[in-house]
């Protein structure tokens, strides 16, 4: 599917800073199915932390330090691991119907867009962009029954000191990228070329058109903020879905993977030796499986290793770190 004549281009511009309404934005575009259709949604959110689907917050950043400095925590739908959003900071989401989703096609509309500046970026590991073995995109993925979601982050002038200051990294996974800190593995365009939010936006729709070689019509922000977004918003930033599960369980177990870092909360029945209650939080970028996880283990017997699919390696290193 190539042709402008069988692929509709929607672009949308975000018009506030905040997270919660974003989100909502964007979860509704990707649950309202528009065969054909692939839209670039631009936005920026102000002095917020987002975390991925499957993490604690407590564990990924300092809550207490970044609430009382009146930032914004928010957590969405794709896995992957935290991150800090600030003005210097544009997001990027391309909603698409399946038949249209590619993230190798989508990726290259951004890498397209930096050329225009000089920049030439690569694909890194599983879902980094990066100038010169230097990360300043992250990526996270998400699908429904007839579309994905392929969102990301361009570090443009974000303030590294507050990323720092507020995000907790394993060192694990600094070791992993061989690097001390994470100041030395990000870097902000800003800094090899004059880049900003405004002058790259014509851009990027420039060669979201150019990739999908068609003409994006554009899309009303304030269309979209509907009463269910609304809705959806007010939900999504209350301090039950942000905070409420995390609360204290009695066994705690750590450990990385090639897919990610995973944290287990154990909760057991000791006198019926059964998994009472369990809460996994993980960056992984497969949030499906460690939900399913979750709930083959919710229940089991503590002596007994639960029945699992085999060929799911995520899954299968989760039982192995339980039993």
């Amino acid at each position: 599917m190539t042709s402008s004549d069988k692929t509709k281009l929607q672009i949308v511009i975000g018009k506030q800073y905040d997270p919660y309404l974003n989100l909502s934005v964007e979860s509704n575009l990707l649950d309202n199915h528009l065969k054909n259709t692939i839209t670039l949604f631009l936005w920026k959110n102000e002095h917020t932390i987002v975390i991925g689907a499957n993490q604690n917050p407590y564990s990924e950043c300092n809550v207490e330090l970044f609430l009382a400095e009146n930032g914004h925590i928010a957590r969405r739908r794709t896995g992957g691991g935290a991150v800090y959003h600030d003005l210097g900071n544009l997001n990027f989401s391309f909603i698409a119907d399946k038949e249209i989703y590619d993230v190798k096609r989508q990726m290259s509309v951004i890498q397209k867009a930096l050329l225009n500046f000089g920049l030439e970026t690569e694909v890194s590991g599983r879902n980094d962009i990066t100038y010169q073995g230097r990360k300043f995109s992250g990526n996270a993925f998400a699908k429904t029954k007839y579309q994905g979601l392929h969102h990301g982050t361009l570090l443009i002038k974000t303030d590294s000191e507050k990323l720092q200051r507020y995000l907790k990294v394993k060192t694990a996974k600094l070791h992993k990228h061989g690097v001390k800190s994470v100041a030395s593995r990000v870097i902000n365009l800003s800094e090899v070329a004059d880049i900003t939010s405004e002058n790259i936006t014509p851009h990027l729709i420039k060669a979201f058109e150019e990739v999908y070689n068609g003409k994006a019509s554009i899309i009303n922000f304030d269309d979209l903020c509907t009463d269910d977004v609304l809705k959806s918003s007010r939900h999504i930033s209350s301090d039950d879905y942000l905070f409420g599960k995390w609360k204290e369980f009695k066994i705690k177990r750590s450990a990385t993977f090639d897919w990610g870092n995973i944290d287990i909360d154990l909760d057991i029945d000791e006198e019926k030796n059964l998994i009472k209650n369990i809460e996994i939080a993980s960056d992984s970028l497969d949030p499906i499986s460690i939900n399913l996880a979750a709930e083959i283990l919710k229940g089991a017997h503590t002596h007994n290793k639960p029945s699992f699919p085999e060929d799911n390696v995520t899954i299968r290193d989760i039982i192995e770190m339980v039993y």
